[in-house]
């Protein structure tokens, strides 16, 4: 491998089969609920397409060199996040720095911890789609009478079990496997929903609040700001998400390939999304910037008034558990790898501790909405920035950028060359620094 930090055998850990069973597990992480209320939203608020523009540049250039730089580390160590910073740092014998490797595993972990909180959420609303009730209530009063109170601890600890009966069966057994089956059906899915959406009555104002631009906001920094966060945290979760699939991945796979690819069909998906929902919503008169309300007071609103809106309720809620779980799935197993390295024991066991972790942590998460939305906002603020500006330093600086970007180029057909030392040692160091002052300053831009 060309570096005296890896030293376990590949054939003692568990890997993906290849290239497209790896490439969809990492969609399924990237693609979740930022992508399905908060990109929408986004889009038309900060200026329709023209926000699309840096979105764009900031996906393909730093998402994609984020994305470059988790799955090179996880494969170079063969370990998740703790471990590969743990192994750079003591490499270099920089006495107590490996300490800093649990950062990007609390990070991870705490979005978890809530996130299944609200995974619970879309699986008690797949339920109601398919029994008709849903669509025989008041969408407020309905989603008031079980979140944030004990009705909703039944749901949390279904989608606990769920992700971590995934997680047991293990990488190319469970994740793998997995999102094979749920990432396909969730395009098709979609595209069938965004199909229904933009032939309702009405859908025309939705197409124009995402595509027609307002060139004004290319000169508000906070165009800039906020598309800067959602491709950062979008595609990679903050410095952790994809080192641990990066690390059960072959040497032979292509790494560049694999980010681009990852990049496109994540940008995809958010596409796709928005012009389901956002027309939708416009074409019922509702309220596009609600946010997580969209999915869970404003579109069954709309299912209510829909022709046939028990059928695509049914298919929208069960798309939406397919994006959720497959995010959990990469969330959980950031914390659940890193037991298992620090422990040395099995996966069943680690991930038996990891739910014991999350129905402890998370219940009284469950029990107070309020609470939720302090947690996540602590989470992504703080932690998780900071983990990123963590790994970037220690792969692309401790490590050194020359190694980083040969391990990024081992298999690659195409190799990046060596502009790409100047992208990753100053561009994207600098910017997962502003990522997270910013984020700071503005409250979450992620």
């Amino acid at each position: 491998m060309g570096s005296n930090i890896n030293n376990l055998n590949e054939n003692q850990r568990d890997t993906f089969s290849g290239k497209f069973g790896f490439i969809l597990a990492c969609i399924g992480s990237a693609i979740g609920m930022g992508n399905i209320w908060m990109f929408p939203w986004r889009v038309g608020k900060f200026g329709g397409a023209a926000f699309l523009i840096p979105y764009f540049l900031f996906v393909f250039i730093l998402g994609t060199t984020g994305l470059m730089e988790e799955f090179a580390l996880g494969r170079t160590t063969k370990r998740g996040a703790l471990g590969a910073l743990k192994a750079i740092f003591e490499e270099k014998k920089i006495p107590g720095a490996a300490v800093l490797g649990y950062i990007p595993v609390i990070g991870g972990a705490g979005i978890a911890i809530g996130y299944a909180v609200v995974v619970g959420w879309t699986l008690k609303y797949f339920i109601a789609s398919i029994s008709g009730s849903l669509l025989n209530v008041n969408a407020g009063e309905y989603f008031g009478s079980f979140a944030g109170t004990i009705n909703a601890s039944p749901w949390h600890i279904a989608a606990i079990i769920l992700t971590l009966a995934i997680l047991a069966r293990g990488v190319s057994q469970g994740i793998e496997k997995v999102n094979k089956i749920i990432m396909p059906a969730f395009f098709v899915l979609f595209i069938i929903l965004m199909i229904r959406s933009l032939t309702l009555e009405g859908a025309n104002a939705g197409i124009e609040y995402l595509l027609v631009p307002d060139w004004s906001y290319l000169a508000k920094p906070i165009t800039w700001v906020m598309a800067l966060g959602q491709a950062f945290f979008t595609v990679s979760l903050g410095g952790s998400g994809m080192v641990a699939y990066g690390s059960y991945i072959k040497d032979d796979v292509d790494i560049p390939s694999s980010a681009v690819n990852t990049a496109v069909f994540d940008t995809l998906g958010a596409m796709i999304a928005a012009f389901t929902i956002i027309p939708a919503v416009f074409a019922f008169g509702l309220d596009p910037t609600a946010g997580p309300p969209l999915l869970f007071i404003s579109l069954p609103m709309v299912f209510q008034q829909m022709a046939f809106g028990h059928l695509f309720a049914i298919v929208f809620f069960i798309a939406i558990i397919f994006a959720a779980v497959s995010s959990l799935l990469n969330l959980v197993e950031i914390p659940t790898e890193a037991i298992i390295h620090r422990f040395n024991i099995s996966r069943k066991k680690a991930s038996i501790i990891m739910g014991i972790i999350m129905l402890v942590v998370g219940t009284p998460i469950v029990l107070d909405v309020d609470l939720l939305g302090k947690w996540m906002d602590f989470v992504s603020i703080y932690i998780l920035p900071l983990g990123a500006v963590i790994t970037a330093i220690a792969f692309f600086w401790i490590y050194g950028m020359d190694r980083a970007r040969e391990q990024i180029n081992l298999g690659a057909k195409k190799p990046v060359g060596k502009w790409f030392n100047f992208v990753g040692k100053y561009v994207f160091v600098f910017v997962a620094v502003a990522v997270f002052i910013l984020g700071i300053v503005y409250g979450g831009i992620g």
